[in-house]
């Protein structure tokens, strides 16, 4: 139907997440009928992020330089580290403005079946980290699936060995959340982590 030309660009649309061949297909057309130089400043700034985008040396998350702003801001409290999964999970955070710590990303979470095991999720580096700096504290922010428990759970184990205190993100009952609309699983982890007032 189209040239090749623009079913690659449709196919390279395609490589975001939660984008179908409809999606790309409209992204492109959008592009090229509509938004030429839309089109040239995303695709010179996807080239220029490609090329000098790059993981933080101490924590991982993408950066520009070597260490990320975290991670040389002499403000944060370099005695809390926070243990999540993806760089996006350390935006949200970092959005919400209600942690002043530092930052360890997994990229991922263990998953034996996946062949995901210890070193691919940098072990090595985070128990180097917590070895060498003075953390008194490890929170674990990894996702509340089978596998971020198990994540959570073997880095906690880790932590808690070398003298570390471990905690865990809260969870529960979102905020403005009705209980009846909130699954099983949810209020199981509500109830069992209830706090006295």
């Amino acid at each position: 139907m189209y040239g090749p030309v623009i079913g690659e660009l449709i196919d390279a649309l395609r490589c975001l997440p939660g984008v179908g061949p409809k999606t790309a297909q409209r992204m492109a057309l959008q592009l090229l009928e509509r938004d030429r130089a839309g089109a040239r400043r995303l695709a010179q700034a996807m080239a220029r992020a490609e090329e000098s985008v790059q993981r933080c040396r101490r924590c991982r998350t993408l950066s520009e330089q070597s260490e990320c702003p975290i991670c040389s801001d002499p403000t944060r409290d370099g005695r809390v580290l926070c243990v999540l999964e993806t760089p996006a999970d350390m935006f949200a955070i970092e959005q919400s403005g209600s942690y002043r710590g530092l930052y360890f990303v997994l990229l991922g979470h263990l998953s034996p079946i996946d062949g995901i095991g210890p070193d691919e999720i940098g072990m090595d580096q985070l128990l180097e980290r917590l070895q060498e700096e003075d953390i008194n504290e490890l929170i674990l922010a990894t996702n509340l699936t089978v596998e971020g428990e198990a994540t959570a759970h073997f880095i906690g184990e880790a932590a808690a060995s070398m003298g570390i205190a471990v905690s865990r993100i809260a969870h529960g009952v979102p905020l403005g959340g009705e209980l009846e609309y909130v699954d099983g699983g949810t209020l199981a982890h509500a109830f069992n982590s209830r706090k006295r007032l």
